[in-house]
C-alpha cells in the first residue's frame, strides 16, 4: 500500500474529478437502495389494499430514483474517466521525465522492454483500477451499510443470516488474494520478456532473414509467449474462483432466507412484500460483497504495477550537476589523472586502470587498441556519461564533476559507435545539433562531413524522410549524417568513436582533411584503421584498460611492438596517398 500512497501525488491535478466521481457514485448507490423500500410498500400496502393512488405514487418515486441514478451514473463515468486517464498521463510523463535524467549506470539496471512495459501496461493496470475499481469501492460500503441496516429494519431475525455468511466470504477472499498477489508480479515480468523478444527480433529482422533464422526466432518467441500464457492462466485461474465461490454462498443464503422467510409468512410474523424487499437487499448486500472482492483483486494487481512504477520514479540518477555549477567550458583541454573505472561495484576487474593522459586544447588524438581494450569507455568519461571510480577527469582545467551536466555535454560532441537517427526528415535530425540552424548552416556541416555528396542526389534534399531509425540511408550515409549533426553543436571537444568505419577510405580522407581545419576543436578519434590516425598529434595505444603507449606515428612505429604489429597487418599491401590498398 505504501507504493499506492506514493503515487497519489500524481492524482492531485484531478482531485476535483475524482471526488465528484466518488460523490456521484454515493448518490447513485443511495438512490438504488431506496427503490426496494418503495417496492415493498407497493406490495404490502398498495396491492393488498387496492390503493391505486399509493401504487402510482410509489411507482413514480421508483421511476424518479431510477432516472436520477442513471444520470449520476453517466456523470460518474465522465469524471472517473478524466481522473483515471489524467492520472495515467501523469504517471507516464513522470516516468519518461525520470528516465531522461538517468545516467547510463541507471539504464543498465532496467532492460528496455521492462521500461516500455512500465510506461504502458503497468500504467494501464492502474488506470483500470480507477475506472473499474472506484465505482465498486464506493458502492459496496454504501450497499453493505444501507442493505444490512434496512434488512434489520424489515426483519431483524432474518437479517442475522449476514452474520453467518460474512466470515465465510472473508476467508474465501483472503485465500484468493494470498495466492494471486505474488503471481501478478510474475505475470508482469513475463510481459517484459515477451516485449524484449519482440523488440530484439524486429530490430534485427534483416539479420534474421539473412541467416534464415525465422524458425529459430519463432521457437524462442513461443517459449516466452507460452510462459506468459501459463502464468496468466494460473493467475486468473485463482482469480476467477472468486465468482463461483461467492455465488455459491449467495444462493445458499437466498435458499435459507426463502425457507425461514416462508415460515415467518406462514406464522404471520412477516409479510410477502417485506420478504420481497428483503431479498432485494440480500442481492444488494451480496453484490456489494462481490464488488469488494473484485476491488481487492484489482488492488492486488495494482500493487504489483505500482511497485514497478515506483522503482522507475524513485530511482535516483547516478549523475547529478556539480556543486560548483560551472556553466562554461573554457577550452578543449582534457586530463586523466590516475583514473580507474569499473561498471559495477561488484565487478571483479576494472574496465580502466590507472590511466594518466594530458591532451592540449586543439590537439588531434588517435586512440587504438584491440577489442575490449576500453577505448569507448575512456571517452565516455569525458562528457560524464559515467563517473570515474577513482581519480579525476578534467575538461577545460576543471573536474567534470564540477560542471552542470548540460553545459559539459553541450561542449562535447560525440559520434557514438552505434549511429542513431530518428524518424523524420534529414533536416529534423540535423537540427538536433542546432535547433536554430538555417539551411546554409546545415549544408556547411554536411559539406564538412561529406554528406552533401549523396544529399544533392536526393530529390528532396534536406526534406528527405529517413524512415524509422534511418532505414532509408546506408550505413556510411548514416555515419556522415551523425557527424554533420554533431558538428552543428560547434563543440570544443569532438569525439569520433569509430564513426567512419562504414565509409570508404577516399571519403574518410576527405573528412579528415575537412576536420583538420577545425583548429580550435580538440579531436579524439577512436579507429580500427591506422590510416585514420596516422596524422594525429598523438596516438594512444590502449591494452586491456591500461595506457600501453603514447606517441606520434613515427615514434610508435619505431619503438612500440603493438603499433608495429597493427601497422604491418593493415599496411602490408602498401600505401597510396596515405591509404591502405
Amino acid at each position: 500500500m505504501s507504493d499506492i500512497n506514493k503515487l497519489r501525488q500524481f492524482l492531485r491535478p484531478y482531485r476535483r474529478d475524482l471526488w465528484l466521481a466518488v460523490a456521484l457514485v454515493f448518490i447513485e448507490s443511495a438512490l438504488e437502495m431506496v427503490i426496494p423500500l418503495y417496492m415493498s410498500r407497493i406490495l404490502d400496502m398498495g396491492i393488498v389494499a387496492g390503493d391505486t393512488r399509493l401504487i402510482m405514487m410509489q411507482g413514480a418515486k421508483m421511476l424518479v430514483c431510477a432516472l436520477l441514478a442513471l444520470v449520476t451514473g453517466l456523470l460518474y463515468a465522465r469524471y472517473a474517466a478524466r481522473a483515471a486517464y489524467g492520472f495515467g498521463a501523469e504517471l507516464r510523463q513522470a516516468q519518461y521525465r525520470q528516465i531522461q535524467r538517468y545516467a547510463f549506470e541507471n539504464l543498465d539496471r532496467f532492460s528496455t522492454p521492462s521500461l516500455v512495459t512500465r510506461l504502458t501496461a503497468d500504467v494501464t493496470v492502474l488506470q483500470n483500477a480507477i475506472t473499474g475499481g472506484l465505482r465498486p469501492l464506493v458502492r459496496s460500503p454504501v450497499m453493505l451499510g444501507m442493505g444490512v441496516g434496512l434488512s434489520f429494519v424489515l426483519n431483524a431475525r432474518l437479517a442475522l443470516v449476514f452474520v453467518l455468511t460474512a466470515p465465510i466470504l472473508g476467508v474465501i477472499l483472503f485465500w484468493i488474494v494470498h495466492r494471486v498477489g505474488p503471481l501478478y508480479f510474475d505475470q508482469q515480468a513475463a510481459v517484459d520478456r515477451v516485449n524484449g523478444r519482440v523488440q530484439e527480433t524486429l530490430t534485427a529482422i534483416r539479420a534474421v532473414k539473412a541467416f534464415v533464422r525465422g524458425e529459430y526466432e519463432q521457437e524462442r518467441f513461443d517459449e516466452v509467449n507460452c510462459d506468459l500464457r501459463d502464468i496468466s492462466q494460473q493467475t486468473f485461474g485463482y482469480a476467477v474462483r472468486n465468482l463461483p465461490a461467492f455465488q455459491a454462498v449467495m444462493y445458499l443464503t437466498i435458499v435459507g432466507i426463502l425457507w425461514f422467510g416462508g415460515n415467518f409468512i406462514l406464522n404471520g410474523s412477516m409479510k410477502v412484500g417485506e420478504l420481497t424487499g428483503f431479498l432485494s437487499y440480500v442481492l444488494q448486500v451480496m453484490n456489494g460483497l462481490m464488488m469488494i472482492s473484485n476491488v481487492f483483486l484489482l488492488l492486488t494487481r495494482s500493487l504489483a504495477s505500482a511497485h514497478r512504477i515506483c522503482e522507475v520514479v524513485e530511482e535516483q540518477p547516478a549523475l547529478t550537476d556539480g556543486k560548483a555549477h560551472l556553466r562554461k567550458v573554457e577550452d578543449g583541454g582534457i586530463a586523466f589523472e590516475n583514473v580507474t573505472f569499473r561498471y559495477h561495484a561488484a565487478a571483479r576487474e576494472n574496465a580502466l586502470e590507472n590511466v594518466n593522459l594530458r591532451i592540449l586544447p586543439g590537439q588531434t588524438i588517435g586512440i587504438l587498441g584491440g577489442t575490449g581494450s576500453a577505448k569507448t569507455t575512456l571517452v565516455q568519461l569525458i562528457p560524464r556519461l559515467y563517473d570515474a571510480t577513482e581519480g579525476r577527469v578534467l575538461v577545460g582545467g576543471h573536474d567534470v564533476r564540477e560542471y552542470d551536466l548540460a553545459a559539459l555535454r553541450d561542449a562535447v560532441g560525440i559520434v557514438l559507435q552505434k549511429n542513431v537517427l530518428f524518424s523524420g526528415t534529414i533536416r529534423d535530425n540535423l537540427r538536433w545539433g542546432d535547433s536554430q540552424a538555417d539551411d546554409q548552416t546545415l549544408w556547411q556541416a554536411c559539406e564538412l562531413a561529406c554528406a552533401d555528396e549523396f544529399l544533392k542526389r536526393m530529390p528532396d534534399g534536406l526534406d528527405t524522410d529517413l524512415g524509422q531509425g534511418g532505414v532509408n540511408v546506408s550505413g556510411g550515409q548514416k555515419q556522415r549524417l551523425c557527424l554533420a549533426r554533431t558538428l552543428l553543436k560547434k563543440p570544443k571537444i569532438l569525439i569520433l568513436d569509430d564513426s567512419t568505419s562504414a565509409v570508404d577510405t577516399a571519403t574518410e580522407a576527405k573528412i579528415r582533411t575537412a576536420l583538420s581545419g577545425l583548429t580550435d576543436v580538440t579531436k579524439l578519434i577512436i579507429a580500427q584503421r591506422v590510416s585514420s590516425v596516422m596524422a594525429a598529434d598523438q596516438i594512444v595505444i590502449l591494452d586491456d584498460g591500461r595506457v600501453h603507449a603514447v606517441g606520434t606515428h613515427a615514434e610508435l612505429l619505431a619503438h612500440d611492438p603493438i603499433y608495429q604489429e597493427i601497422y604491418q597487418s593493415q599496411m602490408r599491401g602498401g600505401t597510396d596517398d596515405g591509404q591502405a590498398v
